[in-house]
């Protein structure tokens, strides 16, 4: 079982038309909001499960502020986590977390890509397909993988540049 999250695309689907594309051969996608426009749009780029909750950028889109999924076993809690109080830490969601159960919290808003892990707990946050702002600058997504012993995996991507796709199909 694979999953692609992302977050914070702020109205640039065509970032997430890219990552969507790169990744390839995943089982389920998540948005954690700030999706400006475009969430009928996102869900027709892929034909698996799809999962969106609003950011606080979000207006007039029917999208769930928060949600709590089950996949593989696992309890998600998916929140943009401007509710949360995210920029000054995971410590609310931490605390929401144990209170529910819940096994992997995954948030954006913060445009940082982290991973925090502790205690069969996990937080993480894909940081920004769009608009980064970690001392690289790169644009990010999570892939989440299950593999056939129950077991999860976190690692980061990058979003491929235009130039780095032509070259690498090129090669």
């Amino acid at each position: 079982m694979k999953i692609l999250v992302i977050s914070d695309s702020h109205g640039r689907n065509d970032d997430v038309e890219r990552a969507i594309s790169q990744v390839k051969n995943f089982d389920v996608l998540i948005h954690l909001g700030d999706i400006e426009r475009g969430d009928d749009f996102i869900r027709s780029l892929v034909s698996c499960p799809t999962y969106m909750v609003l950011g606080n950028n979000d207006y007039r889109l029917d999208l769930p502020s928060e949600q709590i999924v089950e996949i593989e076993g696992y309890r998600f809690f998916l929140t943009h986590g401007h509710r949360y109080y995210v920029n000054r830490g995971t410590m609310y969601l931490e605390e929401y977390a144990r209170e529910h159960e819940i096994d992997v919290v995954l948030h954006g808003h913060t445009h940082v890509p982290t991973l925090f892990q502790e205690d069969g707990l996990t937080i993480a946050c894909p940081g920004s397909i769009s608009y980064p702002r970690q001392s690289d600058r790169k644009q990010t997504f999570l892939s989440i993988e299950i593999d056939r012993e129950g077991e999860i995996h976190f690692s980061f991507g990058y979003l491929e540049s235009e130039l780095e796709k032509i070259y690498a199909d090129l090669f």
